[in-house]
């Protein structure tokens, strides 16, 4: 399947204008002109033909192909803007993002063409260039007023710099345009989450997954919604719904761990926690969120081997060195608490403090 960044492809024509010529020269004049006419219609049609193959290569993933027949297409006629365009998008899929703007390049020095705008704004996130992005989406939409994925990636844009409620802006006109984009009411809702407004998020993750319901992180985000509601039983049937969409999915596992943990299943806990750990070998927050439920089994030893191992892989985790210093105090291994609380509070975290007076 191709990138969902991918742009329909479409076909181009170009017609050939002929002069007037006088009288006068008309029998000279005609002759040569008719055989310069025919030149330029004979590389024009067979400009069409690489086009075309260009194209059929291109659906068919064989990019390398596609790129050669775009090439012979736009060194017979270096008017061929959509030629250039398709070529970058080759080029794009080929993750040469740089190439693909300097075709895209050529195709706006051509024709204006919100598609080129938007492409290029494309290569330009890939590039983790978000100002020229978000210049080149906004050029998108001036030629294209009702063209909502450029508004919908504007808003990923400024989601991502925590602008939440600019982000929901564009994403309410990604919407507008595009009144069924599951994407935009998914990312819509998640900003709503992150701006506390918990039920107007899950109203719109519903509207999302009814526009679309095969979208396991849907169902993951409003699990997140509902628990943030204490609403844990929902979340847990939403997290539950996550994973039966996508079997790997470890996130899903962790969250609904959490919620289970949260409403006292601490056994519960424990296994999607350890079916989080199986899908993802180096998911240090499952470790210690393990640790934590462990802890409430009294598996105290267990506690402290699972904050060993998310200590492993990020030695920095303020508090997995707290969890598992609260667990060493269990087995009367006080050096190690000590220790443990006061790399905790080195590392940030502000309830180890609380611990570290009594420390050598």
């Amino acid at each position: 399947m191709l990138s969902p960044k991918t742009i329909f492809i479409f076909a181009f024509f170009v017609c050939i204008s002929f002069s007037l010529f006088s009288q006068d020269t008309l029998k000279t004049v005609t002759k040569q002109d008719t055989v310069k006419a025919l030149i330029l219609e004979d590389n024009k049609h067979k400009a069409e033909q690489y086009y075309n193959n260009g194209i059929a290569e291109f659906k068919s993933k064989n990019f390398t192909n596609a790129l050669a027949s775009f090439t012979q297409a736009i060194n017979l006629d270096s008017t061929f803007e959509r030629a250039y365009y398709n070529r970058g998008t080759t080029k794009f899929e080929m993750k040469n993002y740089k190439a693909a703007i300097e075709d895209f390049n050529s195709a706006l020095k051509i024709k204006e063409s919100p598609d080129s705008y938007f492409s290029r704004a494309q290569a330009e996130d890939e590039l983790d260039d978000p100002k020229a992005a978000m210049a080149d989406y906004t050029k998108t939409i001036a030629v294209k007023v009702d063209y909502a994925q450029a508004y919908y990636y504007r808003g990923e844009i400024k989601f991502q710099a925590d602008d939440y409620i600019a982000a929901i802006e564009d994403y309410n006109l990604a919407i507008k345009y595009k009144p069924d984009y599951s994407y935009a009411f998914n990312d819509r809702a998640s900003a709503k989450l992150q701006l506390e407004k918990y039920d107007e998020a899950i109203s719109d993750y519903t509207q999302g997954l009814k526009a679309n319901s095969d979208m396991p992180f849907a169902y993951n985000n409003r699990g997140s919604a509902y628990r943030k509601k204490g609403n844990y039983m929902s979340a847990i049937s939403d997290y539950t719904e996550a994973i039966n969409h996508k079997h790997d999915y470890a996130i899903a596992y962790n969250n609904r761990g959490s919620a289970k943990f949260e409403n006292g299943d601490y056994a519960g806990a424990v296994e999607d926690f350890t079916d989080a750990i199986k899908h993802r070998r180096n998911y240090e927050f499952a470790m210690n969120n393990r640790a934590v439920a462990k802890f409430k089994l009294k598996d105290y030893k267990g506690s402290v081997a699972d904050c060993d191992a998310a200590i492993t892989l990020n030695p920095k985790y303020g508090n997995a060195y707290y969890n598992r210093a609260i667990a060493k105090e269990m087995l009367r291994d006080d050096a190690g608490a000590c220790a443990d609380f006061k790399k905790a509070a080195e590392l940030g975290v502000d309830a180890a403090k609380n611990y570290t007076g009594g420390c050598n």
